[in-house]
């Protein structure tokens, strides 16, 4: 297990804003839709054709990689501003931009919760109550185009006016937008029509956290206390309970987004020993595994795209990046943050891992290749017996080993 002290600076920074929402900007898909006829038309103008800015779509997307954040002080007169943060990071200095890319201010609303369109589409933020829509833009100047971020025309009527949501989550398609209330009501909508699919008053007393199947048929809720849920998307019923066993608070729960025919259900749980993972079967609901992954408590997880790694976030500040299969801490960083960790999330190509914290923070970790490292260990010991058996050989040829 690899183990950091958390000394690195340039891939920790702080922004002065208390973050509760961390995410990767899915930037091809971001490019691509900034990149509009109307956009590539005028690029034609000056000699640009549409297969070339495509092409250039494509090298941009593999080597920008920004993270968008969200969070404030909420309000009052404290002057720590609300706002949604953008950030740059670079992989071969493993830096983050000491200031932000774009910074976008929501006044007295705290962006307490976010969502990314997985499409490119744009980010939803929970406020204190209501959500607000934000689009990616364009900021150009003379020398360079900058990703930005703008308050979007598209007003989101069905979530005015209902209190704070606790979650909000797209299915990997992006057509299906989940929100989960503070007061327990579930909502689901289409997107972009927002066409009430399912609105449930009383999914729990309070819905902590959200989770769609790789197909989006199913959605797992879990609420501040008590057993989690699974609904039915499409016949808007619940087909299961997951129960809790002793001392088990559920704190956030994740399918793994490979499409199979029997994807794993995982949930972060806090015990009286600390953090533990369960698998649940999403045949027949029932858990398959439990082990104690961390000594503290869970306070934020998270799954990579490829279902491969677990990402725990603990209220020490500590981050911990976790095998899928076996469970096995692969890398922790202890005091990654000052504060509890509040959101974390996986790069869509699993290198690496951002954390944002209460202490106003944001953190990158490079995650170790362990096919490649693998790999490379199989060669060495591969060249070391060919070299012994060499050895052997000479030695015998020149009589220095009695046969």
């Amino acid at each position: 297990m690899g183990k950091s002290d958390g000394s690195e600076s340039h891939n920790l920074q702080k922004y002065g804003v208390p973050f509760y929402g961390a995410a990767w900007v899915p930037y091809s898909h971001v490019r691509s839709k900034l990149l509009s006829p109307e956009g590539i038309n005028k690029d034609d103008n000056d000699g640009g054709d549409r297969n070339g800015s495509e092409d250039e779509a494509s090298s941009a997307a593999a080597r920008n990689y920004y993270v968008v954040l969200a969070g404030g002080g909420g309000e009052g007169r404290s002057g720590i501003p609300n706002a949604v943060v953008l950030s740059h990071f670079n992989f071969a200095s493993n830096s983050l931009s000491d200031q932000p890319v774009a910074k976008l201010g929501t006044g007295s609303d705290l962006p307490y919760r976010m969502a990314v369109h997985p499409g490119g589409d744009g980010i939803i933020c929970a406020l204190q109550n209501s959500c607000r829509f934000f689009e990616w833009d364009e900021v150009k100047s003379a020398e360079v185009h900058k990703l930005g971020l703008k308050e979007s025309e598209k007003v989101l009527s069905q979530l005015e006016n209902v209190g704070q949501q606790l979650v909000l989550a797209f299915n990997s398609k992006g057509s299906i937008l989940a929100t989960g209330g503070e007061d327990g009501n579930l909502r689901v909508f289409k997107w972009p029509s927002m066409e009430v699919i399912l609105n449930e008053a009383q999914a729990h007393a309070s819905v902590k956290d959200l989770s769609f199947s790789p197909d989006g048929q199913f959605i797992v809720s879990l609420g501040n206390r008590g057993h989690g849920r699974v609904w039915d998307v499409t016949s808007s019923t619940v087909v299961a309970s997951l129960a809790k066993e002793k001392d088990e608070i559920f704190v956030s729960c994740r399918f793994s987004p490979i499409n199979d025919q029997n994807p794993v259900l995982y949930i972060a749980a806090i015990t009286d020993k600390g953090g533990s993972i369960i698998t649940w079967n999403t045949t027949s609901w029932n858990r398959t595994r439990s082990k104690q992954v961390v000594q503290e408590p869970v306070s934020s997880f998270n799954i990579s795209s490829d279902g491969e790694l677990l990402a725990i976030g603990t209220a020490q500040g500590d981050v911990s990046i976790i095998n899928s299969t076996s469970l096995k801490v692969q890398t922790m960083v202890k005091k990654a943050h000052i504060g509890i960790v509040t959101a974390l999330a996986l790069s869509h190509d699993s290198r690496a891992l951002v954390s944002a914290s209460m202490d106003s923070s944001a953190r990158v970790t490079l995650i170790e290749d362990k096919k490649q490292s693998g790999g490379l260990n199989l060669w060495i010991i591969m060249l070391i017996v060919l070299l012994s058996i060499a050895a052997a050989y000479f030695m015998n040829d020149k009589g220095i080993i009695l046969t």
